[in-house]
C-alpha cells in the first residue's frame, strides 16, 4: 500500500500536480476531494486505483491489440477526472513539450505498432519496462497522462517480471527527463538506462513500512526537494541509510 501511495503521488508529482503528503493521503484514503482542486485531486486517486491494484500492474501486452486496449484503459482510469481531455482517446491534436514535438496524430498508430515489434526482441523485465515507457513518452498518445501512462507501463513490466517498481522521486525529476531528452534528441540510451537503474535501486532500498515512517526516510534521503532549487543547493537523492 505505502509504496503504490507514493508510487502515484511522485507520478502526479512529476507532471506538475503537487500536493502535501498529508493532503494526498486524506485525498487518497479519506475521499477528501479540494474544492478549490477537484480534477487534480482525481487524478491521483485515479493512479493510486491503477497502481495498488496488484493484478492489473501484472497485466502486459501479448500482442498489439493488447497494447492499444492497455494504453486506452490505463490512460481513461487516470484521467478520469477531466473528461474535456478525452480520458482513454487517442489525441487528435499535435502536442509538444518545450521544444519536443510528439508524435502526430495520424501517425499515432502505425508508430506504436512498429514499436512493438522492437519490444518483442527484449528479454528481461527491465529492458522492456523502460523501452515500453520511452516508447509511449516519445509517441505521446494522448491529450494528457502520457507521462503518468508510460510509468505505469513500465512499472507493469517490472511487477509482472516479478522485479521491483521504479519511482521516481520529486528531487531526482529532472534527472529522469533530462535522461529522455537525451534517448529522444541525440539517440543516447546511456544516461536514461543509468537514471532508472539508480531509481530502482532506491526503490529497493527504502522501507516502505507505513505512510508516517516512510516519509521520515524519504525526507532524510532529499525525495521531495524541488529539482531546480536542490540542483543549486548541489542536493541529490541519497540512498537510504
Amino acid at each position: 500500500m505505502t509504496l503504490a501511495f507514493f508510487e502515484a503521488y511522485f507520478s502526479n508529482f512529476v507532471e506538475g500536480t503537487e500536493f502535501l503528503v498529508d493532503e494526498a493521503v486524506q485525498i487518497v484514503f479519506e475521499g477528501a476531494i479540494p474544492r478549490h482542486r477537484p480534477a487534480d485531486a482525481r487524478d491521483v486517486i485515479g493512479t493510486w486505483r491503477l497502481v495498488s491494484d496488484r493484478e492489473e500492474m501484472s497485466r502486459t501486452p501479448k500482442d498489439f491489440e493488447a497494447l492499444l486496449g492497455l494504453l486506452r484503459e490505463r490512460n481513461a482510469k487516470i484521467m478520469a477526472g477531466r473528461p474535456e481531455m478525452r480520458p482513454g482517446e487517442f489525441k487528435e491534436r499535435q502536442n509538444r513539450a518545450g521544444q519536443t514535438i510528439f508524435v502526430a496524430p495520424e501517425l499515432v498508430p502505425g508508430t506504436l505498432e512498429q514499436g512493438f515489434d522492437l519490444y518483442h526482441s527484449l528479454e528481461s523485465p527491465f529492458e522492456r519496462a523502460a523501452y515500453m515507457m520511452f516508447l509511449v513518452s516519445e509517441v505521446h498518445p494522448f491529450e494528457d497522462g502520457n507521462g503518468r501512462v508510460a510509468r505505469v507501463m513500465m512499472n507493469a513490466e517490472l511487477v509482472a517480471g516479478g522485479e521491483e517498481r521504479i519511482v521516481i522521486p520529486t528531487v531526482f525529476r529532472d534527472d529522469y527527463l533530462a535522461a529522455l531528452r537525451a534517448l529522444s534528441r541525440t539517440q543516447r540510451t546511456e544516461p536514461l538506462i543509468r537514471a532508472l537503474d539508480y531509481a530502482q535501486r532506491w526503490t529497493i532500498a527504502v522501507d516502505w513500512a507505513s505512510i508516517a515512517e516512510t516519509q521520515r526516510q524519504l525526507e532524510a534521503c532529499n525525495a521531495f526537494l524541488d529539482s531546480g532549487e536542490a540542483e543549486i543547493e548541489g542536493k541529490r537523492l541519497h540512498m537510504p541509510r
